[in-house]
């Protein structure tokens, strides 16, 4: 079973830019669908953004087209979201997600099977 470890994530002021990574151990990352997802506080986790195993398919909500940008390299056993103009209203705390599928629904938070340990990012305005 692998295991996800985070880092990165902080404070920023509105605007700015923050990257997050996820490593694995204990598997390859190339055997899993990987996402992103986030929790703000008194809200229900929703999706961000996922990759298929070798990238060819990337899905982001709608909240966040255009700003955040998901991507993962197998080879190093890692999966990434630059987030650029981050606004008030993206501070959660921000987790990464494994499954091996098949993939049904990749926004469905239950799917997934593994999660990090989660990384808080706060924005401020």
């Amino acid at each position: 079973q692998v295991q996800l470890v985070q880092s990165g994530g902080g404070s920023v002021q509105a605007g700015s830019s923050l990257s997050l990574s996820c490593g694995a151990s204990g598997d390859s990352l190339s055997s899993y669908f990987m996402g992103w997802f986030r929790q703000a506080p008194g809200k229900e986790r929703e999706f961000v953004s996922a990759i298929s195993w070798r990238g060819r398919r990337i899905y982001y909500a709608d909240s966040v087209e255009d700003r955040f940008t998901i991507s993962r390299d197998n080879a190093k056993n890692e999966v990434y979201l630059q987030m650029n103009n981050l606004q008030p209203e993206d501070t959660a705390v921000f987790y990464c997600a494994a499954q091996r599928g098949p993939v049904t629904d990749h926004t469905d938070k239950r799917r997934y099977t593994t999660w990090g340990q989660g990384t808080q990012v706060t924005v401020s305005s």
